[in-house]
């Protein structure tokens, strides 16, 4: 009898929790949306098998026989040819922008090398990204028989010459990424909670009655964790240089414009969940739905290139694809932030939609 007594108990609570899970529509749909989303991210967006890589080609030879190699690599479609440049200086300044990966230089006197059977060329690679390095190296040894109708035993056919990440370490190309990926965590997790926490602690009834504005209440919220993303990017990036040898080319000033930019848009991010989640919960469930594919999509772990444009287009959205873009550039390349315009703008406008969106949402919970 005790025992049919304690089934009903558990019964009892069991259709409690299932009814205030159904009332809890946020958690019910992370409930579904979490598995769905890694599910989508990891069978269809991340795919370690590059292609359509983005190079440039320099021919200083303008020469039929430039133009057959040029049409013979883009039909292994590892890459995809965006722009044409007539020195190879251009071509490293491309590079160092992050507009291409990696460039072709046909020399002049290609026409003899060719006859001599001698090496063609030469590909300069942004080496940061081992993964784009190894499928570039690759490239090196296609053949080019059909095209040249030379039977050759040549074993590659063009010189790489990897810039920035010669030793191909990974460190180099972690190191910088995990910045981003640490600061979106921490960030978005520090604000996502803070108007919730008001709310649950009771002192949101106390911010309604003073003359604090929605919009002195966002900024006054997200200020104090700017100095809190600063110091941790000094610990990743001051123990990957001294611990992994991680190289720092880029200026200093350079390197904290663009993480303040990030900084800002990852804190407005958190403070927009806060807006939305009514729970520390529910905002805890909301920022674990953003952070997956923030890291999953930004370019951190996979290339960029491989993914299908779909999912490109969802990492151009989220402030995390532009930063990996921009803390590589400077740490790795020397790059400044207005190499990257498109990149640095995008965080700014997230930045300051976020703040009048947060802000407007607050106005109505007021309401």
């Amino acid at each position: 009898m005790s025992i049919i007594n304690s089934l009903r108990r558990i019964k009892a609570i069991t259709v409690k929790e299932i009814r205030q899970l159904k009332r809890d529509k946020i958690t019910f749909g992370m409930v579904v949306m979490i598995p769905l989303i890694q599910l989508l991210l990891f069978g269809y967006a991340i795919n370690t098998d590059v292609r359509n890589i983005p190079v440039a080609i320099v021919d200083q030879s303008d020469s039929a026989a430039g133009r057959w190699i040029v049409e013979a690599i883009k039909v292994t479609q590892v890459v995809s040819v965006e722009a044409y440049y007539k020195t190879s200086t251009e071509a490293i300044a491309a590079i160092t922008r992050g507009e291409i990966r990696a460039a072709l230089i046909l020399p002049p006197n290609l026409t003899e090398k060719l006859a001599n059977d001698e090496t063609l060329g030469q590909w300069i690679v942004d080496g940061s990204d081992t993964m784009i390095a190894g499928a570039m190296m690759q490239l090196r040894n296609m053949p080019l028989d059909q095209i040249t109708g030379i039977d050759t035993q040549r074993p590659s056919r063009f010189e790489v010459a990897l810039f920035y990440n010669p030793e191909q370490r990974s460190a180099v190309n972690i190191v910088p990424g995990l910045i981003a990926v640490i600061l979106t965590m921490t960030m978005i997790m520090f604000t996502s909670a803070a108007i919730v926490r008001e709310r649950e602690k009771g002192n949101l009834e106390l911010l309604i009655t003073t003359p604090i504005k929605p919009l002195e209440l966002m900024l006054g919220k997200i200020l104090p964790y700017i100095i809190v993303g600063l110091i941790q990017m000094t610990i990743i990036l001051g123990l990957g240089h001294y611990i992994f040898d991680v190289p720092i080319n880029g200026d200093i000033t350079q390197l904290l414009l663009g993480t303040l930019l990030f900084i800002a848009a990852s804190l407005t991010l958190g403070l927009i969940i806060s807006t939305i989640a009514r729970t520390q919960l529910q905002a805890m469930q909301m920022t674990i739905f953003i952070i997956l594919p923030t890291i999953l999509l930004s370019g951190f772990m996979f290339p960029f290139e491989a993914m299908p444009k779909p999912a490109q287009w969802i990492a151009e959205i989220l402030p995390a694809t532009h930063f990996m873009r921009i803390i590589r550039a400077v740490v790795l390349r020397g790059g400044e932030v207005s190499d990257m315009p498109f990149d640095a703008l995008w965080l700014i406008g997230f930045t300051i939609i976020g703040i009048i969106i947060a802000s407007m949402r607050f106005n109505k919970r007021l309401d």
